[in-house]
């Protein structure tokens, strides 16, 4: 489930943004991701760019998510989300989706900054790396169909500053955040999906000890005995699909990661309160304490559930860092916990 770390070039940031480079097939995706966070007013914000090369169309935009009361999408913020937008427009290295919003790399690899405006929001958003442009696979587990396509993706820890404007209040942001792409992902949307159990992302940047921490994967065993027996498990899983640490530069494997479901939000499945163990490739062992300060559920296609959240994590030294906390499931999961519910 895990492999050793690499560096991805600063030139993998422009794989897949012309419509003109390649159909491939109709499930091929190609992503950027940009989050950024004001957690003291409880603010959580998840910027995206799906191109979907075979039919020359893209999808996404903004989504701005405030405290925990969301049941459903429509209770965020603010919400621009399209289903169905042309490629964006590409000028160079800026990147400008149909309803605006725009991504403008002003060094590959490095730093971009991040654009949009509208009556109810706008943003203007610098990020600034700390940590390298990691190359990884896929992010959900069982993605990569067509390795023919070569297909891959990059993660990076940025410190976002600026500003945003939402619904009549402006906030500053300063704060530090993982970005992500994929390119040549095949991502078929069927119903089951590749895995049960839901499955989570969470990164997390200590900025007073400049450790950036990282994992994708599902709840560890014995920790949920909601789903634990009742939902077929793939084979090498739970346990974290993809890891690695950044400690003041050094990049690590993470070699075990133990994570644990300690309470969900009340009407979406999704942990306000959760505990990670982990370790690494150099023997550091390291122990967090999250809990959500925003959470709501996300657009993403009809078969499969999502949702982001804001966690304010402790380490066993008191430190405080902050991320998003991003999960998948599908129709298995949320059937058990429909009929528990009942």
């Amino acid at each position: 489930m895990t492999r050793s770390l690499s560096v991805h070039e600063p030139g993998t940031d422009l794989i897949g943004v012309a419509a003109t480079e390649g159909g491939w097939e109709p499930h091929t995706v190609h992503t950027h991701y940009f989050g950024f966070q004001v957690p003291e007013a409880g603010i959580g914000a998840f910027t995206y760019i799906r191109y979907q090369p075979y039919f020359s169309l893209s999808q996404g935009s903004v989504m701005i998510f405030q405290g925990l009361d969301h049941r459903m999408p429509l209770d965020m913020a603010y919400l621009d989300w399209q289903m169905t937008m042309p490629y964006p427009t590409v000028d160079g290295s800026k990147i400008t989706a149909a309803n605006g919003y725009r991504i403008e790399f002003l060094e590959l690899g490095r730093q971009a900054r991040i654009t949009y405006e509208s009556a109810d929001a706008a943003f203007d958003i610098t990020q600034t790396a700390v940590t390298p442009l990691v190359a990884r696979g896929a992010v959900i587990p069982g993605e990569n169909l067509h390795v023919s396509h070569d297909p891959g993706g990059s993660e990076q820890f940025m410190h976002c500053t600026g500003e945003l404007r939402l619904r009549g209040e402006t906030y500053a942001v300063d704060c530090y955040m993982p970005r992500d792409r994929s390119w040549r992902q095949s991502r078929t949307e069927e119903r089951g999906g590749r895995h049960d159990p839901p499955v989570a992302w969470t990164p997390i940047y200590f900025p007073d000890n400049q450790l950036a921490f990282n994992q994708v994967g599902f709840e560890s065993p014995g920790t949920n005995p909601v789903w634990e027996g009742a939902l077929s498990i793939p084979a090498g899983a739970p346990g974290h699909h993809f890891a690695w640490v950044c400690d003041r530069g050094e990049l690590r494997d993470l070699t075990r990661v133990h994570r644990s479901v300690d309470e969900l939000h009340p009407y979406v499945p999704a942990p306000l309160r959760q505990t990670i163990e982990a370790e690494d490739s150099a023997g550091a062992v390291y122990r967090f304490t999250g809990e959500a300060v925003a959470l709501a559920p996300i657009p993403s296609w009809p078969n499969a559930f999502t949702w982001d959240s804001v966690i304010r994590w402790t380490d066993d030294a008191g430190r405080i860092g902050y991320g998003p906390c991003q999960g998948i499931w599908y129709d298995a999961f949320q059937r058990l916990m429909k009929d528990l519910r009942s």
